[in-house]
């Protein structure tokens, strides 16, 4: 994706690249594809960046998709997906493999990009979280879509501070040679701030839509354990503010909530969450803290 060979989307149709980074889904991303070929904009390529073959099932097969193996990590198989993003594509598209489109979010997303030629990144609203509870089933994420089958008939666009990373989408010449940063490792956290926070850098606008809509399944199978999800919560936010891509007033409130939230939870955590595993990892990231060490990559090792 070089800078010189993209052009606008005003006046012609956008082209449009989806990405989903993926590991241990399978079945579940299956159904997630299946509501890319639902949308009023069809992309000209879905990239499926994966760890094994296992990932993907019988996907591979699938006419427009690619598929495409490397290291695991949100931000390794994002950054994998971007060096196969054809060049003359307009938008780039990446969700997560449990994130459920309405049909017309990708033609609202572009309306988004052709309203705001400064406009380089926008998030869609979630309307309904699966992360926040013990998640839905792709059945049970269909008929909340199915529910919310009107769309606001104004579209709000909204500065923000960084996209939700499940759901977002790139002007492809306002990110070219941008990189989620690899030392956010595994489940990365935060990583959708921070590439935000290098776009907010370059001057362009991070904005969110209420008229993408979608559901996030929050499917917990795949997901890191709490321990190392703990120092993350702590370690990574700060870590952003060392390359100022997240203010500290952000960074601590992050932290705080997250630390508090973890201690009054241990004592009746929830069943599909490793609270007491958090708090460990969060007492172990702000004693690296206290000693200066900044070290985001140090998470999988614990």
């Amino acid at each position: 994706m070089t800078k010189e060979n993209q052009t606008p989307l005003l006046g012609k149709p956008a082209k449009v690249c989806v990405i989903f980074p993926t590991r241990g889904r399978a079945a579940v991303l299956a159904h997630v594809v299946d509501f890319v070929d639902m949308q009023t904009v069809k992309p000209e390529l879905i990239i499926v960046s994966c760890v094994s073959d296992e990932d993907v099932a019988g996907l591979a097969r699938r006419p427009g998709l690619l598929v495409i193996q490397g290291a695991p990590g949100s931000t390794v198989q994002r950054n994998h997906a971007f060096d196969h993003v054809p060049a003359d594509i307009d938008v780039v598209i990446i969700l997560d493999d449990d994130f459920l489109m309405h049909p017309t979010w990708i033609a609202e997303v572009v309306k988004a990009f052709d309203a705001d030629p400064s406009i380089a990144c926008v998030t869609g609203t979630v309307v309904a979280d699966g992360i926040h509870g013990p998640g839905y089933s792709v059945e049970e994420g269909r008929a909340i879509l199915a529910r919310t089958r009107d769309v606001p008939p104004h579209m709000n666009i909204t500065s923000t501070g960084g996209p939700y990373g499940c759901n977002m989408a790139f002007r492809a010449r306002s990110i070219a040679g941008l990189r989620f940063d690899e030392r956010l490792v595994l489940y990365g956290w935060q990583e959708d701030r921070d590439f935000g926070g290098q776009i907010w850098n370059r001057g362009d606008r991070v904005v969110r839509i209420n008229t993408a809509l979608g559901v996030h399944l929050g499917v917990k199978r795949g997901r890191v354990s709490g321990r190392k999800l703990g120092y993350s919560q702590v370690i990574n936010p700060l870590y952003l503010v060392s390359k100022k891509t997240m203010p500290m007033r952000d960074a601590l409130d992050h932290v705080m909530r997250n630390v508090a939230s973890n201690v009054l939870k241990s004592f009746a955590p929830e069943p599909w969450i490793d609270r007491r595993g958090r708090l460990g990892g969060n007492l172990i990231g702000l004693w690296d803290f206290v000693r200066g060490r900044l070290t985001p990559e140090r998470a999988a090792r614990l």
